[in-house]
């Protein structure tokens, strides 16, 4: 698999590419796809991924 990438979008989430494996604060390992969005604005009803809210909130 492809190294692990990170592009910071201007206005929106984090693209999260490559052999990445995402690990809350228990310790419970989330199910990701090759390719995975991260929320920024905080807004998000599907945390830690995104859910495109951060365009109505204006983020």
């Amino acid at each position: 698999m492809a190294k692990a990438q990170i592009q910071v979008n201007d206005n929106g989430p984090l693209r999260v590419s490559g052999e990445v494996e995402l690990v809350d604060a228990e310790g419970k390992v989330f199910a990701t796809k090759p390719v995975f969005y991260l929320c920024r604005c905080g807004k998000s009803g599907n945390k830690p991924f995104c859910d495109g809210t951060h365009k109505k909130e204006g983020f």
